[in-house]
Formats: C-alpha cells, structure tokens, sequence
C-alpha cells in the first residue's frame, strides 16, 4: 500500500536529486542506472525514453527500488521501494522541467530525434535509509 512522502523528503527531491534505480531484466537480474529524480504529490518520479531497458522491465515488473543520497547532507540517504507506472502523459515538459533544474537550459538539450519521452511514476510502499542525525525517515 502507497504512504504519504514526509516533506523533509519532499524538499530533497525537490532540489537537485540524483537517484539510482533497480529494475529487474526478464532472468531476474537487477539493472541500475542513474537518473534525476522528482516528485509530485507523494508519488517519485523521472524520466526517460522510449526503447531503452528501464521502461521494458517496468512494464514487464512494475517492482521498482531508488536510493537518492541527499547532496547537502551525504550521509543522509533514502531508499525507496514501490510500483512503477509508465507514460507519456506530460513527459516531454517533464523533462524540460528536469533540464532547468540540473542544466539551467530551458529545453532539454540530449533529445534525439523522434525520441519519445515518457515518466515514471513510483507509488511508494516503504522508505529505508536514514535522515538527519541517522534516523530512519518518518
């Protein structure tokens, strides 16, 4: 079951989070990559393309886990562990919205042509990791 997103874990990823994601490939092995991680609401969120191996695990296995460090305390960190959905609803301003907060561009400036972006929603069931002062997050 999805649970609210405290907002001192809001105001993380609402600055310059980095994240990295574990998906599970089609044998069970986890895949890893790196992405800008967002929110809305209590949902995680980011972004990516058509064609590439995160959304092809995702829509296959929705199961989805994001660890993001906190850039301005590096010894706080989140881990979060929820459901995935994946679509282009709003995906291309997502990710123009993505390029002003970490390339202070005001359009996205690695989109290849044709590319289809699309978003990743993570309804969260359970955050692990630790806060400030090394408290699990509440």
């Amino acid at each position: 079951m999805a649970i609210a997103l405290p907002q001192t874990v809001k105001r993380i990823l609402e600055d310059k989070a980095y994240g990295h994601i574990v998906t599970l490939s089609a044998s069970g092995t986890p895949q890893v990559t790196m992405v800008w991680v967002d929110v809305d609401g209590d949902e995680v969120l980011f972004n990516t393309a058509e064609g590439r191996v995160k959304p092809k695990n995702l829509r296959r296995d929705p199961r989805i886990v994001i660890s993001v460090q906190d850039r301005n305390d590096p010894q706080s960190y989140m881990v979060f562990h929820g459901t995935s959905t994946v679509t282009e609803a709003g995906a291309d301003a997502h990710i123009d919205k993505l390029a002003k907060r970490f390339l202070g561009a005001d359009k996205y400036p690695f989109r290849q042509p044709g590319e289809k972006r699309l978003i990743v929603r993570v309804k969260v069931d359970r955050i692990g990791g630790y806060g400030p002062k090394m408290q699990p997050w509440t």
